[in-house]
């Protein structure tokens, strides 16, 4: 489908209806503009992977950091905790 909509002879419709719409003296200008669009879009989506792909990067080592880190007391299990009543009642009976 797209291959017969992007023949030379419809490019050739498309340029003559747009040089009948804008003139010859506006058409060097949309073309310039739409060429810095089109760089400025592409310098955004280069610049915005390159800050996801240093992103991950980073993540990457601080994951690795957090992994190799010495752990410096040793843990514990905490207490186990006794109701007050039972804790009374137990120094009753001793």
């Amino acid at each position: 489908m797209f291959g017969e909509l992007l023949s030379p002879m419809h490019m050739l419709f498309i340029l003559i209806v747009v040089l009948i719409i804008f003139g010859p003296k506006r058409l060097p200008e949309i073309g310039k503009s739409l060429g810095k669009g089109i760089k400025e879009f592409k310098k955004a989506t280069t610049e915005m992977q390159d800050k996801l792909s240093d992103d991950d990067n980073s993540a990457a080592k601080i994951d690795k950091a957090e992994a190799t880190e010495v752990v410096k007391e040793p843990m514990t299990a905490p207490e186990p905790k006794v109701a007050p009543e039972a804790k009374s009642a137990e120094t009753k009976t001793t």
